[in-house]
């Protein structure tokens, strides 16, 4: 026996339906994709140790500390006003080199604190005629035959004579200006100073007769008495005891 027909959907219908879940299939797997994207982007990754950045860095260049010692020759620099003292202390101290050289005879030693060249030239350079001539054969050739004299003065031998100071009397310290004297160049001049020494218990001195100045500092320009007109080695006012400083004046 025959009943009445099932209501079934056509073909085509379900076709549609199909499509229809497929793709909201997709569109569901696709949403899922783009969250997982999401949290895979913002996750934080796994904690790292990062040094921290390097502080600037300053370096400071010290300067080695150098000792030098000029070799300058004075007499190459320019002069100065500056007056040396008249200490009789300074001037023993300043002058001992110059006993030295008495006592053995030793102009080399004396040469030390004799007036250097290039200063004479400087102060008598268009002057004079010949200024280096006039140093070496006047000056120097002056001074080395007075040590021989100065020396036979002190008496022997050499070891028993002993400096024991200088007298000098400030007040004749006096400045030569320029334009006097045959010099370009003003100095201090200081005259007629005297070495008091000890011989065997015995006081004794003898003058020395000119220093002058060269940028505050004095030296023996003449240790005999000038000018002369003796060839030989002359003493300055030798004395018993320790005599008197003086006169003044000259140049």
């Amino acid at each position: 026996m025959s009943g009445p027909r099932a209501n079934t959907p056509s073909a085509a219908v379900y076709r549609r339906r199909r499509l229809v879940a497929l793709g909201a299939m997709a569109v569901v797997v696709f949403l899922i994709g783009l969250a997982l994207a999401g949290w895979a982007g913002s996750s934080p990754g796994p904690a790292t140790s990062q040094p921290p950045p390097a502080p600037a860095s300053t370096t400071t260049t010290v300067a080695p500390t150098t000792t030098t010692t000029s070799t300058t020759d004075p007499g190459l620099l320019p002069q100065t006003t500056a007056e040396p003292s008249t200490d009789p202390v300074t001037l023993a101290t300043r002058l001992a080199p110059l006993w030295k050289s008495i006592q053995n005879d030793d102009a080399t030693t004396g040469a030390t604190i004799f007036f250097p060249e290039s200063a004479y030239l400087q102060m008598k350079t268009g002057a004079i005629s010949a200024p280096a001539s006039d140093y070496q054969n006047r000056l120097v050739a002056l001074f080395t035959m007075d040590l021989g004299t100065y020396q036979q003065a002190r008496g022997t031998p050499p070891a028993s004579a002993v400096l024991t100071g200088v007298e000098v009397d400030p007040s004749i310290a006096h400045w030569v200006v320029p334009g006097t004297c045959a010099n370009h160049i003003g100095y201090w001049h200081l005259p007629n100073i005297r070495l008091v020494y000890s011989n065997h218990g015995t006081t004794s001195s003898f003058g020395v007769f000119s220093l002058i100045s060269w940028r505050g500092v004095w030296y023996v320009v003449h240790l005999g008495p000038v000018p002369r007109n003796s060839g030989a080695g002359l003493l300055d006012r030798p004395a018993a005891g320790p005599g008197t400083p003086g006169p003044g004046g000259g140049c």
